[in-house]
């Protein structure tokens, strides 16, 4: 199902919203603060964000720039009671993707969701994010907090199938099946041992890269470094 993440600080709003949505088989994840939705964007982005102005916590336009920069094709659409001309070039400046003024009508809403999805398709897959790790899967960025790592081939198909298998046990096994050095060899078990050791090595020993003893790796969430 896809999934949506929302910011509203008003419950009744929320519930509304969200009991709408997934009558129409789309889930809604409601978040009343942008400390909340930033958290949980950081684990794992959704198929889009509406996002309120006005939060107990700071101004929604401030977060959407922060969305903006991480995950550049992620749609964000503003629902808001500022529908001042100002408010809403200064959304849009904040890189929403579209601006609905409150009060509106539910299926009014639903029909921007809608249109939106068809212009930027489900993007949720393309980025994948463990333990401050994110990896933008279309332009094969990888980063470590805010520090943009670069990786070998070897090293980039390895963590991303660790990342597409969060919170799995990829063996060895996997591993070797599905990951290929550059000249299109099979990765034997050394270098895969050599492998994983660079890439903690390059992420600065991050502790959401679990070893599996005798099995394997697992990736899973953690706000915590080693």
């Amino acid at each position: 199902m896809t999934e949506i993440y929302y910011a509203e600080d008003d419950p009744g709003i929320a519930e509304l919203v969200k009991a709408y949505l997934e009558r129409k088989n789309i889930k809604v994840s409601v978040y009343g603060t942008l400390a909340d939705l930033r958290q949980a964007l950081a684990k794992r982005p959704p198929a889009m964000v509406l996002l309120d102005w006005n939060m107990p916590d700071g101004c929604g336009d401030s977060l959407c720039r922060w969305i903006r920069g991480n995950w550049k094709e992620l749609p964000v659409i503003f629902l808001t009671v500022r529908g001042d001309s100002a408010d809403i070039v200064s959304g849009f400046e904040s890189g929403a993707d579209d601006y609905v003024v409150k009060p509106f009508a539910l299926e009014v809403l639903y029909s921007r969701v809608q249109a939106l999805f068809r212009r930027s398709g489900n993007v949720s897959g393309q980025y994948l994010s463990c333990g401050g790790i994110a990896m933008d899967v279309s332009s094969r960025r990888v980063t470590c907090g805010a520090e943009e790592v670069t990786l070998s081939e070897v090293e980039y198909q390895t963590l991303l199938c660790l990342m597409r298998n969060k919170g799995r046990i990829v063996t060895r096994a996997k591993l070797l099946e599905q990951v290929w050095d550059v000249n299109g060899n099979y990765v034997n078990d050394n270098t895969l041992t050599v492998t994983v050791k660079r890439i903690r090595d390059k992420l600065h020993q991050p502790v959401c890269l679990k070893t599996v003893r005798s099995v394997g790796y697992r990736m899973e969430d953690t706000d915590v470094y080693a």
